[in-house]
């Protein structure tokens, strides 16, 4: 899977679990407050990664992923 799919499909899930806004969803926009994730939406959004990607994420993978790019290299890192 490349990027372009990983974005496509996050993208896609992040509109629809956390009801965020389409036009939102920038590359270097802040992952916390453009989703205005709580600690129990974190939950969700580790829940909805592995349900669309088939990866697991620990709370030590979002050390340092502030932007939504970053969440993205993350998946795609996860991926590989």
């Amino acid at each position: 899977m490349n990027i372009t799919e990983i974005i496509s499909k996050t993208n896609d899930f992040l509109v629809d679990e956390f009801e965020a806004e389409i036009d939102e969803l920038q590359p270097d926009a802040n992952l916390k407050d453009t989703l205005e994730l709580d600690s129990l939406d974190f939950v969700d959004l580790v829940v909805s990664v592995e349900t669309e990607f088939g990866v697991k994420l620990v709370a030590e993978d979002f050390v340092g992923v502030e932007t939504l790019q970053q969440f993205y290299n993350l998946i795609e890192a996860k991926l590989n």
